[in-house]
């Protein structure tokens, strides 16, 4: 056993860790595997200066998973007391002496398991009170609703802070885990003009409170993407070319990590199926995982079977390197696990040295895309189609805000015709993309 996190002076993630696996091994079980989680914090909403809701958090849970022989049961309790733990392992136990042989369950082999923990910066506890978060969310509230007349309405404020420990072990002899943190600061307004009303907002989020926005800054531009929105027109269908604006391209390549992911592979479910080696960009796109970038909202030291995380190339010149597997998926494709049970850790699209005014000015004509509805795509054939917003531009400028569209694409072709990726790299997230162009699409409006 190594590196638990330490949750008091007694270790209780390692010991925890330890008495289930011991237990799992005394009911039978010929291999196990726990994960364990606790955390404490809290969020508080603010509307129109006043308090609307205050939910404090303290969560904690525990997960086994035994294996007898190929046949695998799993179950949780949050719950630690000796008797409760018996009866979950014993529950697991049950299910796995009924399940079906699966000759790829089973342990990651012990050889691929994390050697040590980095300490990734993870942890930075937020010390403000309940009051003090209000008093903030208050003042970005009042922000953002003072940066124009036009702003007549708060869909809310919120102000939430978290910290937890994670922690892993299984019967290989493996134990690890860290300690984390996240913080978020958000704001939401309505405008009205002439009888329209636009809804928008902004907000931060990061592991250290240090590293957030400042509440100006946050309520400055929730408040400047709302007005922004005002006097939305329509367009009549056409085929021009797109930018996706950072925050909402990353769902664009979270398709894609969805599309090389084992589950879909082995399902052949998949429209990127059989394509290592193969141009599935335009070829200046890189893309790669970071998994040990300090302070990082997806950095993690191992991933959920306990192997070590690496950096590595996904896509180098537009080329797939390789796929995102666990354990199980790559038995069952025959391959190597890739450090990936439980998906990336810090997806990089590397950014060019373009601005969005660049990307805008490159462009010329076609549509600037800001938001996106619903969720369209078909990952067997990459068909594409989701509800849009954003802004017409054309000469390299904004005209007018637009609503109410479409866009529409196959995800083989949009990939292929990226032109650039701008440097506004939005790091909120696991996904880490700057604004994509992509050379033409089909908008259908009126």
């Amino acid at each position: 056993m190594q590196n638990l996190p330490e949750q008091n002076k007694n270790n209780e993630p390692a010991e925890l860790v330890r008495r289930v696996l011991d237990e799992a091994r005394k009911q039978g079980a010929t291999a196990a595997e726990a994960d364990i989680g606790t955390g404490t914090g809290f969020s508080v909403t603010v509307r129109w200066g006043e308090i609307e809701k205050v939910e404090h958090e303290r969560d904690k849970g525990l997960s086994i998973t035994v294996y007898m022989g190929q046949r695998k049961g799993s179950a949780s309790t949050s719950d630690f007391s000796d008797k409760s733990l018996h009866e979950t392992i014993k529950a697991a136990c049950a299910i796995a002496h009924y399940a079906s042989e699966d000759a790829a369950a089973g342990l990651v082999d012990a050889g691929l398991m994390a050697k040590t923990i980095p300490d990734l910066d993870l942890h930075h506890p937020w010390p403000i009170t309940p009051e003090q978060a209000i008093e903030l969310a208050i003042k970005c509230e009042d922000i953002a609703r003072n940066y124009d007349q036009r702003i007549n309405n708060s869909d809310s404020a919120v102000v939430s802070t978290y910290a937890g420990t994670h922690a892993y072990g299984n019967t290989n002899g493996f134990a690890g885990g860290w300690l984390w943190s996240s913080h978020t600061i958000d704001c939401t307004v309505i405008a009205e003009q002439a009888g329209s009303m636009q809804r928008d907002g902004w907000y931060s989020k990061t592991r250290d409170y240090n590293d957030l926005q400042t509440i100006n800054a946050i309520g400055e531009e929730a408040a400047r993407r709302t007005i922004n929105k005002l006097g939305a027109k329509k367009l009549t269908t056409r085929n021009v070319p797109v930018i996706f604006e950072a925050p909402v391209a990353a769902g664009l390549f979270s398709a894609f990590i969805t599309a090389i992911s084992g589950g879909s592979l082995y399902r052949r479910a998949s429209f990127l199926l059989d394509k290592i080696g193969e141009p599935v960009f335009s070829k200046q796109i890189h893309i790669h995982e970071q998994p040990h970038l300090k302070k990082a909202l997806g950095s993690a030291a191992f991933d959920n079977d306990g192997v070590a995380t690496r950096a590595r190339d996904i896509v180098k010149g537009g080329i797939l390197q390789g796929y995102v597997l666990s354990g199980y998926s790559a038995r069952k494709l025959g391959l190597q696990t890739t450090g990936n049970a439980g998906g990336v850790h810090n997806l990089i699209i590397e950014p060019g040295k373009e601005t969005l005014n660049d990307l805008i000015k490159q462009m010329n004509t076609g549509l600037l895309i800001t938001d996106m509805i619903g969720f369209g795509v078909n990952q067997v054939t990459g068909d594409y189609s989701r509800g849009a917003s954003g802004f017409w531009i054309e000469n390299s400028e904004i005209q007018f805000p637009v609503e109410e569209i479409t866009v529409a694409g196959n995800l083989k072709d949009m990939y292929q015709h990226i032109v650039a990726t701008g440097n506004d790299v939005d790091r909120r997230g696991n996904i880490l993309t700057g604004s994509v162009l992509i050379e033409n699409m089909t908008v259908a409006g009126e």
